[in-house]
Parts: structure tokens; C-alpha cells; sequence
């Protein structure tokens, strides 16, 4: 069984209140786009999960790797699993806010779902994704979403980016922890209506819709803010921070503006 999890980018983020159990309450829409990692699920050839990664470098023991704990986590549910082989191709770079891990984790869960025509539905799986981290049901469902609560309060929402082209770009030495981007926000209360922003002319997006990460993220890792005005500068109609970061994304009005936008130390990814 192979599946190619997408990753997301952020349309807004706005940090609403700290709560007493030391999470955030947050509002955003997070879009799945294009680029993805490679993931195959096989019939396990001993016991137990065994992970073999292949691509980009996962610094981390098989354990606490998102694809192992999705395993582990369905296991729980389930009272049972049988054994699986996860080979792994990671594409999508991490520590950019792009949810890279996240979706791999959602993709090991709908892939064993699927090998062993378990049928758990969608709903099921979503909330055993949740489990394992607030981005994770985004991808079991893989469409745009409004995120709410902690982000795993999910509602549809429709955007349309049809006609538009998307770029990706994250500098390659440049990576933010959740941790790090937290400990550089304030929360603002209640957000806005994020359905009202993304349903006026995407020309207003650049006045209205605003990630509240990027103040603190831009002072601590400047590159950052500098690739968001290289966007700009280079014709986007809208340009933001993912997530905490550090991947920024533009949208353009033509292909010909984002191909000739030229950032040599980033990762790019185009749409």
C-alpha cells in the first residue's frame, strides 16, 4: 500500500487565548497542497513496526517517529494490530510548519485502514489522529479545513486558489519549534471570521488575513521575514509564514512571476 501524504500551509493564524491545561486556542484554515512524501505501508516480516526511512534525515529513534506512535495509537484503539513494515521517503522538509510529520502519521493510519480493510471510517481514524498531534486529522480527511479549540476542531470550508500559482520555500538552515514560536506571541482573543477573510478578493488577503507567529518568529530568524518580502517583491498577490515556520508561501497571479523569483538557499516547491 502506497500513499503520498500531503503537507499543508496556514491561510491565517490567530492565537486566541492560553488555556489552563497550557495549550493554546487557536483559529486557522489549513489548505493540503501538492507536496508530499512517499509512504508504503507491507505486511509486517516480524512481530512488531519496523520503520525504514529513506530521503531527508529523521533525527529521531524509531519510537517516537509520528508514523511508529500512528501505529502504536490504532493498536490502542483497536486492542490489536498486526505487524507492519513502514518504508518512509521523506520529501517535504520539517521544522517548516508544514505539518510534513503530521500528514505522514494521518497517511500510516488511512494505509493500515485500507491493507486491512479495517473500514474504521473517517471519523474514527480522525480521532485517534488527534491523539498524536493537533495537525494529524487535517490529513485524515485531506481537504481545507478550519481549525479551531486546540487546532483538531476541524470544520469544511471552501477555498479556491484555481488559477493561481502556489510556491513554497523554506531556507535550509533556517527551522523553528512550535516551543520557540509560542514563546514569541501574545494572544489576541477571538479571530476574526476567517470565512469572511478568504471569501473577499484574494487582493485584500495581504491587508486582512495574518499569521500571529510572524512577529516573533521574523526577530528571532530574520532570513524568514526577508524570504516573505522576496514574495512580494517578486509580484505575490499573498505571501505568509506557514504555521510557526519556517516555510513561507506566496500565491501568484501567474507561474512566469514565481519561476522567476530566485531564493538558492531554500527548498521550493511549486503549484
Amino acid at each position: 500500500m502506497v500513499v503520498f501524504p500531503q503537507c499543508k500551509i496556514n491561510l491565517g493564524l490567530y492565537i486566541e487565548r492560553r488555556r489552563p491545561d497550557g495549550y493554546h486556542d487557536i483559529a486557522t484554515v489549513m489548505l493540503p497542497v501538492g507536496w508530499t512524501d512517499v509512504l508504503e505501508v507491507l505486511p509486517g516480516e516480524t512481530d512488531d513496526v519496523r520503520l525504514f526511512n529513506y530521503g531527508r534525515t529523521v533525527d529521531c529513534p524509531p519510537e517516537k517517529n509520528l508514523v511508529v506512535k500512528a501505529y502504536r495509537a490504532l493498536a490502542a484503539d483497536l486492542g490489536e494490530l498486526p505487524p507492519i513494515d513502514i518504508h518512509l521517503e521523506k520529501i517535504v522538509p520539517d521544522g517548516a510548519g508544514l505539518g510534513g510529520g503530521s500528514a505522514d502519521a494521518a497517511a500510516t493510519l488511512v494505509a493500515i485502514d485500507k491493507l486491512f480493510g479495517l473500514e474504521l471510517g473517517k471519523e474514527r481514524l480522525a480521532a485517534v489522529a488527534a491523539r498524536i498531534g493537533a495537525d494529524c486529522p487535517l490529513f485524515v480527511y485531506n481537504r481545507p479545513m478550519l481549525a479551531t479549540g486546540t487546532g483538531t476542531t476541524l470544520t469544511q470550508i471552501d477555498v479556491d486558489l484555481s488559477g493561481y500559482t502556489l510556491l513554497i520555500a523554506k531556507a535550509r538552515e533556517c527551522a523553528v519549534s512550535t516551543a520557540q514560536a509560542y514563546a514569541g506571541v501574545r494572544p489576541s482573543g477571538p479571530a476574526p471570521d476567517l470565512n469572511a477573510l478568504l471569501g473577499s478578493d484574494i487582493s485584500n488577503w495581504r491587508n486582512t488575513l495574518v499569521n500571529e507567529f510572524e512577529p516573533g518568529v521574523f526577530a528571532a530568524v530574520p532570513r524568514i521575514a526577508e524570504i516573505k518580502a522576496a514574495m512580494y517583491d517578486a509580484g505575490a498577490v499573498y505571501s505568509a509564514m506557514s504555521g510557526s515556520g519556517a516555510a513561507v508561501f506566496g500565491i501568484f497571479d501567474s507561474r512566469e512571476k514565481a519561476d522567476a523569483l530566485s531564493l538558492p538557499d531554500c527548498d521550493i516547491y511549486i503549484q
